[in-house]
């Protein structure tokens, strides 16, 4: 398990640094499907929408061995939207990593079988 490299990039926003130290946090978590150097980058971005008040967008970009998971988040605060593009990003490795453990039993299985019956 290693630590991920985090790079922070703003449009349209100062974002102070306890909204980074958070993110780092919620990052952190997600250790457990990175297995290499990690590299992730993190959007924080300020939209003006015509109607309604400001949106706070958050894009977290993450490449694991070649393979690149992308979340991205719209929400009234900063905080909320760190909260739900964490959230799919987990989802997003999650079913990555169910999907190749299937692959591979998949394979296991049909390499049994044709053993068995030549």
């Amino acid at each position: 398990m290693t630590t991920p490299n985090i790079i922070f990039k703003h449009s349209n926003t100062d974002v102070d640094y306890v909204l980074q130290s958070i993110l780092t946090q919620k990052i952190e978590i997600l250790e457990k499907y990175f297995e290499e150097p990690t590299l992730i980058e993190v959007e924080f971005r300020k939209e003006a929408p015509k109607n309604s008040g400001e949106v706070f967008v958050v894009e977290i970009n993450c490449s694991v061995k070649g393979e690149l998971y992308r979340a991205v988040a719209k929400s009234i605060a900063f905080e909320k939207s760190i909260d739900q593009a964490r959230n799919e990003l987990d989802k997003e490795l999650r079913r990555a990593k169910k999907k190749k453990s299937s692959l591979f039993r998949k394979g296991a299985r049909r390499i049994k079988d044709m053993m068995r019956w030549g």
